[in-house]
């Protein structure tokens, strides 16, 4: 099982795929937004994402985004 993490503090704007979904290397699975820019979460390792926070959350930098199952 492989973890994604937030590069830094920041919320989240949207899923740009569903849970469940299956996803390859260099996939964006979320957009994060700080101080109004838009920051993409891409993956780097394939499998099922199962998001670990929900639209709208205010999370830390190092946070689980998801893990890929």
């Amino acid at each position: 099982m492989n973890i994604v993490t937030a590069e830094m503090s920041a919320t989240v704007w949207k899923f740009t795929v569903p849970e469940g979904a299956e996803v390859a290397v260099g996939d964006t699975i979320a957009i994060l937004e700080s101080m109004k820019m838009e920051i993409p979460v891409e993956v780097t390792a394939a499998g099922a994402v199962r998001f670990k926070v929900t639209e709208g959350s205010e999370i830390a930098e190092g946070a689980v985004i998801a893990e890929l199952i």
